[in-house]
This record gives C-alpha cells, sequence and structure tokens, in this order.
C-alpha cells in the first residue's frame, strides 16, 4: 500500500487525480495540500474542500503556501484562460465549504505526517513546489525519512508551456523547485515530455462519465472548459497532466526514465527552466556537481496510462 500526501492546486487536471488517488486499491489517501497555481491558494484550497466533500474523501486538506518561497518575485496573474476563475473550470462551486482544514500550515502538516510514518510517505506533488520546500527548510531531516517524491513538472526535451522553455508548476516558482530537486531525496520528474502526449479526448471522458458514478461524471462537467482552452494545440482533448504522476507511483513500468542531477534556472529569460545533467556524462565543473541523481521520465505507454486512469475512476 503506498501511503500518499498528495500536494495540490486544484485545478481541473488535479481533479482528476485526486480521484485517481481516492480510488485506486494501492493508494491510502493520508492527506491533501493545498498550494497558490491554477489559482489563489484560498480558492485552491476551497476547491480542495469541494472535492473532498463530493466525493466523500476522508483525508484532511491542509492549507499552504500563498506566496512564492523567495518573497521578492512579483506576483503572476492566475491562469483563468486555462482552469476559470474558480480554478475548476467555472461549474458552480459554493463560495465557502462547511468542512473543517487541518490545523496546521501544509508544511508542516507534511512534516509531522512523515515522521510519523518514517520511510512510507511518498509525496505526489502536483503545482507548485513551494509547500515541499518550505517542508525542507524548516525540517531538513524529512528528506531521509520520505519514500520518495513525484512531481508533475518540468521539461527537458520538448518546449515549455509558459515560455519557450518552462513549464508552468516550475515556473511558478523556481526557487522551490531548485530547492527540492537538489535535497537529498529521490525525486521522480514528470513532465511535459511524457504529460504532452498523453490526451484525453472530450469522448472518452463523456463515455466514461456515462459508465461512471457521480464523482466521475462531476469530474467530466468541470474538465469540459479545459478541453476547450486545449483547442490551440489538440483537437477536442486534454493534455492529462497531473494524473500521469499518480500512475507513476503505482505503474512505473509504464514509462522510460533518464537520471542525473536536476537543476533550475531561476531568473532571466529561461527562468524556471528544468535541466538534466545525465548521468554518465562528463562536463567540467559546474553548477550540477555534488547533487543527487534524479529520475526524469522521457517516454510514456500513454494509452496503457488512459486505461488505467479509466479503470480506477470507474472502480468505485
Amino acid at each position: 500500500m503506498h501511503k500518499v500526501i498528495y500536494d495540490t492546486d486544484p485545478g481541473v487536471d488535479d481533479a482528476m487525480a485526486l480521484l485517481f488517488l481516492h480510488r485506486h486499491s494501492e493508494i491510502d489517501l493520508l492527506g491533501i495540500t493545498t498550494v497558490f497555481g491554477n489559482a489563489s491558494v484560498e480558492t485552491t484550497t476551497r476547491n480542495a474542500l469541494f472535492l473532498k466533500r463530493e466525493w466523500d474523501i476522508a483525508a484532511p486538506v491542509a492549507k499552504g503556501a500563498g506566496v512564492t518561497i523567495d518573497p521578492s518575485r512579483p506576483d503572476r496573474p492566475w491562469p483563468t484562460v486555462v482552469h476559470g476563475h474558480n480554478g475548476l473550470g467555472d461549474i458552480d462551486v459554493p463560495e465557502t465549504i462547511d468542512l473543517p482544514l487541518d490545523s496546521r500550515p501544509a508544511h508542516q502538516f507534511i512534516i509531522d505526517t512523515v515522521r510519523a510514518n518514517p520511510g512510507e510517505v511518498t509525496l505526489v506533488a502536483v503545482g507548485r513546489m513551494t509547500n515541499l520546500a518550505l517542508a525542507l527548510r524548516h525540517d531538513p531531516e524529512i528528506a531521509s525519512l520520505v519514500k520518495g517524491v513525484i512531481i508533475m513538472g518540468g521539461n527537458f526535451y520538448v518546449p515549455g508551456n509558459v515560455s519557450p522553455v518552462a513549464e508552468a508548476n516550475i515556473h511558478g516558482d523556481p526557487e522551490a523547485a531548485d530547492i527540492v530537486l537538489t535535497a537529498p531525496w529521490k525525486v521522480v520528474v514528470v513532465g511535459l515530455d511524457v504529460t504532452a502526449v498523453t490526451v484525453m479526448t472530450r469522448s472518452y471522458l463523456a463515455e466514461m462519465a456515462a459508465a461512471g458514478d457521480a464523482p466521475v461524471k462531476l469530474l467530466d462537467r468541470l474538465s469540459q472548459s479545459y478541453i476547450d482552452f486545449y483547442g490551440h494545440i489538440i483537437d477536442e482533448a486534454m493534455m492529462v497532466h497531473d494524473s500521469c504522476a499518480c500512475v507513476y507511483l503505482v505503474a512505473p513500468e509504464l514509462f522510460e526514465t533518464r537520471s542525473g542531477a536536476v537543476r533550475v534556472v531561476c531568473g532571466g529569460i529561461a527562468d524556471g527552466q528544468t535541466i538534466l545533467k545525465p548521468d554518465g556524462r562528463r562536463f567540467p565543473p559546474g553548477d550540477w556537481d555534488g547533487y543527487p541523481s534524479q529520475i526524469v521520465c522521457t517516454g510514456i505507454q500513454s494509452v496503457k496510462v488512459l486505461d488505467l486512469i479509466r479503470s480506477t475512476l470507474l472502480s468505485a
């Protein structure tokens, strides 16, 4: 059984990933921690509570960071064209959800949960990496106590999605991402190299909704405007970003990977770029030296990944 803390900024694709984690028989969802990104942290936390209520999820929700780990970074506008003004495709979501939050900030929830389950917790982070970086800053020893970290973010051999070289989650807090990727724990990076080629069509999702229960039907409704957004890239379909990171947890054999130290560019025109120094390649001394080798996904069996997502979401 995989014990998981899901660090998220719901977010349409975050919602599908959450339902996958909730329904997979081999996953024990210990908590949901929220971060700013697809909307403000107030909105993403409200959305997490809404999905917890609608999908009858037992895991607690802890509110996390609302600004970048470097407070001098300027604010950026929310990506309303992607996820809607409310973060969930502008479906009808109440302003407030009558459910309690965990009393701890997200980074402390992560620290406490990891320490209570040493060697057993996997952190699955599909938004900006601020909460994980704050947890490391407050308690560096947790790096040796987690089972692993899987992040959705980055791009290595394909273009970015917010600049020619940067992916949105990393670009949203590059300093935090660099802290996470250079910490002495094992990170698996599931980025645009594999998520951008894993697409779910509107008809595929509609067939799932027709065969599924109320949670799957809700997922179908909140995904419609997200599919509309992707119309400038792919026809009648959406990229399945965050769920790919969750699939890696239970089916890593569906991915091809490379390994090496990873650094994040912080500043300038390449702000947020993720750069791999592949293991086995020799370079002059540089800024990748002395950092841990991480795992970067470079290939994916997309059809099998989509099939696993479908079977899991329909397993209730």
